[in-house]
């Protein structure tokens, strides 16, 4: 798997040290509905790139405002592009660069709007899959209908990088609007059961990307995570590698 050190495509892409305090500070409860991550015209390049130029029907799972959509339709003017997005307003403003965009869930689709995704060669989850509820079964699904010589391309945030951990073991693991700890994410990833994940439900891994953000994690943290992974009898070196790791990216096919 090769590395990256492109910024992260979310809103907010920066992460901070936290300084443990000695009485935590209450945290008012939200008063207003939960909102989508916020929208934003950032295109993850190292996603654009995976997606091939040959693709005949493209269906992106939270296509935003559709700025994935607009950059592949530059490199493949000839592709139809489908963008599924949960937010009517994200997706209303998507329709101005895909040939369809779609409001709605794409886990509660009836079967015969689902099955009219297919046929596609080439479908797309830019930190998509850690919003759903079972990932697991919408790429079991995806797998069967999916064109013979298509893929799967996806960008997964990684739940084992080092400033989760620390949130972790300072007991500040609070959500925020976007970045790791998006207070949407409903399933947490490491590098192994994403892995796993694909394997489980019919995809081979063709690529990986390994993105890291420009700050470095402090030394002590990583001398703290590498005795860990050795108490634990894990892989010292695999561990504190995959620590600085805040995003993978996967190119899957049919296996």
């Amino acid at each position: 798997m090769t590395t990256s050190t492109t910024a992260s495509t979310t809103a907010s892409t920066s992460t901070s040290t936290l300084t443990p305090t000695s009485a935590a500070t209450p945290v008012a409860a939200a008063s207003a509905p939960m909102k989508q991550t916020p929208a934003h015209a950032v295109v993850n390049h190292d996603l654009l790139a995976m997606m091939p130029t040959t693709a005949r029907r493209v269906v992106e799972v939270g296509c935003m405002h559709g700025a994935l959509a607009r950059a592949h339709r530059e490199r493949n003017p000839g592709v139809h592009y489908t963008g599924i997005d949960i937010d009517a307003d994200y997706a209303r403003v998507a329709r101005q660069a895909c040939d369809v965009a779609l409001d709605g869930d794409i886990e509660q689709f009836t079967p015969p709007a689902f099955n009219a995704l297919f046929p596609s060669d080439c479908w797309v989850f830019g930190d998509c899959l850690e919003h759903l509820r079972d990932p697991w079964r919408l790429l079991r699904r995806i797998r069967e209908g999916i064109a013979a010589d298509g893929c799967l391309v996806t960008c997964i945030p990684n739940a084992q990088h080092w400033s989760v951990q620390m949130r972790l073991a300072t007991g500040l693991f609070r959500y925020e609007d976007s970045g790791l700890l998006d207070r949407t994410h409903i399933r947490w990833f490491t590098r192994v059961t994403m892995i796993e994940m694909f394997a489980a439900n019919g995809w081979r891994i063709e690529s990986g990307v390994a993105r890291r953000l420009p700050q470095q994690a402090p030394a002590a943290l990583l001398q703290g995570i590498a005795a860990i992974a050795k108490t634990g009898g894990a892989d010292v070196a695999q561990a504190v590698e995959d620590a600085q790791v805040f995003q993978y990216l996967f190119k899957v096919v049919p296996a």
